[in-house]
């Protein structure tokens, strides 16, 4: 029975039949123990097993999703479903296995030269890992910070406790899954079982609950030893499952609006509920919420080919899944004074104008989107009408300033500074005091800028309290990388939760993270030579004009579950060409 149990009621007034979801704890349950006893060996010959799996599964995750949002499976948009669906899931499994094999081979998980001491703060190199990442995403590089008083033999000591003499919590973790990118739910079943040592219940979320069958054959060796069980339903199965006592631990991938009824309830008790600090569930509880991700562009010496390459990067960082994305960029922070300005803004709306045509898909868009419509009667739309652009926000109490719109809405800030350092130091400013959440945030910035305002880049870089920033890349690219811990800056408490409280995607299992700064070229191969910044990085397949993203991202799957030189030539072959 649960505790502070819920109303047994669905949303549509009908009793909520909870028997499969009590058969699937009481499964859970006789699991947790063997979970727990299961040795390193086996549970990497499982992760082993796991990734063929995936690639079977491929097709048919990819083109359920791409039926889900509207547009064929061999449409230019189904990257994306690759992308964030089997990718996603390969690379982050391939990086648990790397992590992972090191302490079957008596090594530690992190290289003692990964680990290192930079103005007075500890830094730990995450990525490039392998060879194969230093190949296929030649010039990315990423590092976790640390919480200043850290000691680099503190981090070392502290990373993968779980394999280290120090287990997590045997359990059973309830996983609410995100409707919105395919491969969250997966994931944070893989963070559960491999670093809390937690088994799982995954209630699916009913926008993307046609996935369940992909993940129930991915997952099947777990679910044949009760170690992971997928369950159907809205908010009312949710709510009974965060109150079982069955459930020990829960991880929620949503909105503060999702944590806060969750957690306090609703109407005028949820109220007294805070104020008095009575919550109604008070397990280990970690989430990945949203809010209004920043893109600051740092003004440059930019020629043509940067404005046109850095339009699509803003685009893609926009509409990638619609803006469906909890770090979607939503504001984009521009120098009020620099010439670039008006250039890059027309590159954008050129980028708008040429997308093949979709429409925004997850529930209530078009309300949100209606909106900012309201708001401003002005705004340009591109496309298929759902594409909007506010070229000028200057109400501090602007929508797309105070709310994430989750959709394909992009306002523009533009903010003073006589000097870069300035600009940035305002831009910072105002990304950290002003815009709500602290998931991601990306910073653009050319080489030569970067070289010339080192002093002011570095402080902007350490200011900026995001979990993920990405400088020259989307901060997306963390959520991707598995390496990368993913989740909201710290400092979010249950009474005013932001973006969220915890990490995840984190193979190094690192204990104390700050956040994670990726790098990546500000120009592909070969232009980076003259932006002095060479690399073999080629459009990244994220981009929402690479040509040949879909044929790629496809080849990427199918290499990173099985990683051969024989495949490299097709692959390398068509990422040239996007």
């Amino acid at each position: 029975m649960p505790s502070s149990a819920p109303d047994r009621s669905a949303t549509d007034g009908s009793a909520l039949d909870t028997a499969p979801l009590d058969r699937a704890l009481i499964a859970l349950r006789r699991g947790a123990g063997t979970w727990s006893a299961t040795p390193l060996s086996r549970r990497i010959a499982l992760l082993e097993r796991l990734l063929p799996r995936v690639v079977a599964a491929s097709d048919g995750m990819a083109a359920a999703g791409a039926e889900a949002k509207g547009y064929g499976a061999a449409s230019p948009w189904a990257a994306e479903d690759w992308m964030g669906g089997p990718w996603a899931l390969a690379q982050n499994t391939r990086a648990y296995l790397h992590v992972l094999r090191r302490i079957a081979a008596g090594r530690a998980p992190l290289d003692a030269g990964a680990v290192h001491e930079r103005d007075g703060r500890t830094v730990v190199d995450v990525f490039p890992a392998t060879g194969w990442d230093r190949l296929l995403l030649n010039g990315f590089t990423a590092e976790v910070w640390t919480p200043l008083g850290t000691s680099p033999e503190q981090v070392r000591e502290r990373a993968a406790g779980e394999y280290r003499g120090r287990p997590g919590r045997p359990g059973v973790a309830l996983v609410l899954g995100a409707g919105n990118v395919a491969a969250i739910t997966a994931l944070d079943i893989l963070h559960k079982l491999y670093v809390d040592g937690e088994v799982v219940i995954a209630k699916m979320n009913p926008v993307n609950a046609y996935l369940r069958p992909h993940f129930e054959h991915v997952f099947a060796d777990f679910i044949a030893r009760d170690w992971v069980r997928f369950v159907d339903g809205g908010a009312a199965e949710g709510a009974y499952l965060t109150r079982h006592e069955g459930v020990g631990s829960i991880h929620v991938t949503g909105s503060d609006r999702t944590h806060d009824a969750i957690v306090w309830g609703t109407g005028d008790d949820a109220v007294r509920r805070r104020k008095d600090d009575r919550p109604l569930v008070v397990k280990p509880f970690s989430s990945e919420l949203g809010g209004v991700s920043p893109c600051i562009v740092t003004p440059g010496p930019w020629s043509d080919a940067d404005f046109r390459y850095q339009a699509e990067h803003i685009v893609s960082s926009k509409m990638n899944n619609s803006g469906h994305n909890c770090i979607a960029s939503q504001v984009l922070v521009l120098p009020e004074k620099w010439d670039g300005t008006e250039r890059l803004l027309d590159e954008i709306r050129r980028v708008l104008r040429t997308l093949p045509p979709r429409t925004d898909y997850y529930p209530g868009a078009d309300h949100r989107l209606a909106a900012v419509r309201a708001a401003h009667p002005a705004a340009e739309t591109y496309g298929d009408g759902c594409r909007l652009l506010v070229p000028d926000v200057t109400d501090p109490d602007d929508i797309l300033i105070t709310t994430e719109v989750f959709g394909s809405a992009l306002g523009v800030v533009r903010l003073p500074g006589t000097t870069t350092a300035a600009f940035l130091h305002r831009a910072v400013d105002f990304a950290n005091d002003v815009l709500p959440g602290s998931l991601g945030a990306t910073l653009i910035v050319h080489p030569r800028t970067a070289r010339a305002e080192r002093t002011a880049l570095k402080s902007a870089v350490s200011a900026l309290r995001y979990g993920t920033l990405g400088v020259n890349c989307w901060s997306a690219v963390g959520f991707l990388l598995g390496y990368t811990p993913w989740g909201a800056h710290p400092g979010n408490t249950r009474h005013a939760i932001g973006s969220g409280i915890g990490f995840v995607h984190n193979a190094f299992m690192i204990e104390d993270v700050e956040k994670t700064v990726l790098r990546a070229p500000f120009a592909p191969a070969p232009r980076g030579l003259v932006t002095t910044e060479p690399s073999l990085s080629v459009r990244p397949p994220y981009f929402v004009t690479n040509r040949t993203a879909l044929t790629t991202v496809e080849r990427l799957v199918r290499f990173t579950a099985d990683p051969h030189v024989r495949k490299l030539p097709a692959l390398l072959a068509s990422a040239l060409r996007g």
